[in-house]
């Protein structure tokens, strides 16, 4: 089946969180987040390497919006359930539809970390693709020494499959890192 034709909600709610598909209007509070975030982000994300300005995060979420509809990728913004709240961005990544197969990604504004918001993030999203999209593999790939990333899919359940040692660039490009490959498989 062709990705376009696949019909499948673009908002979902977890116990404390609402989970939507990006929307233009969104590169405000989520250039606020990322601004609040930098020192935490620039280790492990390359786009937190250099500052961003709101115009240039609104053209981001506008493309993350054209490809979610065209289901080249579905990022998801995440915002808590009660105040509405920006606190989050995950998503689905390096989709292969004939599997189907997806990649979680994440990151968290600094100032809601620690409360085990992005680990329901990663819960739902992940029932999500195995419900909706009928996914038979996710993965959630990190660099090894990202600790508190590696915490999200070990909480979860996740497996271990492999570390790729020297597979990537360190985000300021600086270091030659290990990846940590988890994931969960639906037979």
């Amino acid at each position: 089946m062709n990705p376009l034709l696949i019909e499948f909600p673009t908002e979902f709610y977890s116990e404390r969180l609402l989970i939507r598909m990006p929307k233009p209007g969104d590169g405000k509070v989520v250039c606020e987040a990322i601004q609040a975030s930098l020192n935490e982000l620039k280790p492990w994300m390359p786009f937190a390497q250099n500052e961003q300005s709101e115009q240039e995060t609104e053209i981001n979420v506008r493309s993350a919006y054209v490809k979610f509809i065209n289901r080249e990728d579905l990022r998801f913004h995440v915002f808590l359930k009660d105040t509405g709240e920006f606190i989050a961005s995950s998503g689905l990544h390096r989709i292969n539809w004939e599997v189907p197969k997806f990649e979680i990604g994440y990151w968290i504004d600094s100032r809601y970390s620690g409360k085990g918001y992005i680990t329901e993030a990663v819960q739902e999203i992940s029932h999500f693709a195995f419900t909706e999209l009928r996914a038979r593999r996710i993965e959630i790939r990190c660099d090894s020494k990202n600790e508190k990333s590696r915490k999200v899919p070990e909480r979860l359940g996740f497996d271990l499959e492999g570390v790729l040692r020297n597979d990537a660039m360190s985000a300021d490009g600086k270091e030659l890192r290990d990846t940590c490959i988890y994931a969960k498989v639906k037979q």
